[in-house]
């Protein structure tokens, strides 16, 4: 008898909690996130936040040993369309990401992404078909695209980054670029190849001590999947003397306070920037950086 009472019970939750989501005429942030992630208890509080219909987002600060963090929550509701990508200007040079950032006005949050890349990263690929300035005035990988428009494929190397498409962003580790491509993406984003850093909770990072780039305390900008419709952007930055946080201590932190798909290295130091406009009228990009040091693109969230 008590069996079949929750059983009603539950058949009565599903059938409100189903009706609801039909007749909502506007999203809002309890309806449309997976929130309150498994550990969500650390100290914070909010820089900013913005609600639509189609996106919405919170900024809020805190610290992790010592070091000043943003945590920004993000929900879109149509991925493939309002996720964006700004590159540099192709072949010519880098640029600071508040530049690209207001290069596209509908873009409403940004951040730096795919690294700075100069002359100090690793050797071109032998099958790279462009020219020295070319590979280093764009993103690290075997496939490029912005706006759908593929500017490299390197045919045969596995594609190791980030890539967009209908099912939302996606991480690939190795896959054939033509994999890739099947999924019609729209924009992809790379940096070096192990900045991977855990996928469904198993931890990508190499070994401590094999890679200092991991290793290293230093600013980050750090972004995570929960599902298709809802993302995590951290970045970290540099407090008086102290210089940020490795991988690893940042891997573990994910690992006690979210659920999350995957979590990938987008870029990190100086160029680690945030950019955000409030709903205010004629808001314009406020700035959450040290700096702006160039960058070979970014990734921004539009309406």
């Amino acid at each position: 008898m008590v069996r079949r009472f929750l059983c009603i019970l539950l058949s009565l939750f599903f059938c409100l909690s189903a009706a609801s989501g039909e007749g909502s005429s506007a999203a809002t942030l309890e309806d449309v996130t997976e929130y309150p992630p498994a550990e969500y208890t650390f100290k914070k509080s909010r820089v900013a936040s913005y609600q639509s219909d189609t996106l919405i987002y919170t900024i809020e600060s805190f610290t992790l040993d010592s070091i000043q963090c943003y945590l920004t929550k993000i929900w879109v509701k149509d991925p493939e369309r309002q996720i964006r990508k700004v590159n540099a200007p192709w072949g010519t040079d880098l640029a600071k990401p508040m530049v690209l950032a207001k290069s596209v006005p509908e873009i409403v949050l940004a951040a730096n992404a795919s690294g700075y890349i100069t002359e100090r990263y690793p050797d071109i690929p032998e099958s790279y078909p462009g020219t020295p300035e070319d590979y280093y005035f764009t993103t690290l990988g075997s496939l490029v695209i912005t706006d759908g428009e593929v500017l490299r494929y390197l045919n045969g190397i596995p594609f190791y980054g980030l890539a967009l498409s209908g099912n939302g962003i996606d991480l690939y580790r190795g896959a054939d670029p033509e994999t890739v491509l099947m999924t019609d993406p729209r924009q992809t984003w790379a940096f070096f190849e192990p900045c991977a850093m855990q996928a469904f909770g198993v931890d990508l990072l190499p070994e401590t001590d094999t890679w200092p780039l991991a290793d290293r305390n230093h600013r980050r900008t750090i972004l995570a999947r929960v599902n298709r419709n809802n993302y995590l952007l951290l970045h970290v930055r540099r407090n008086n003397n102290a210089y940020g946080l490795s991988l690893h201590r940042l891997n573990r932190f994910f690992s006690r306070h979210f659920v999350t798909e995957w979590v990938y290295n987008l870029d990190g130091g100086p160029s680690s920037a945030l950019m955000y406009k409030t709903q205010k009228k004629n808001a314009r990009l406020t700035l959450l950086a040290e700096n702006e040091q160039r960058v070979a693109d970014i990734i921004g969230f539009t309406e």
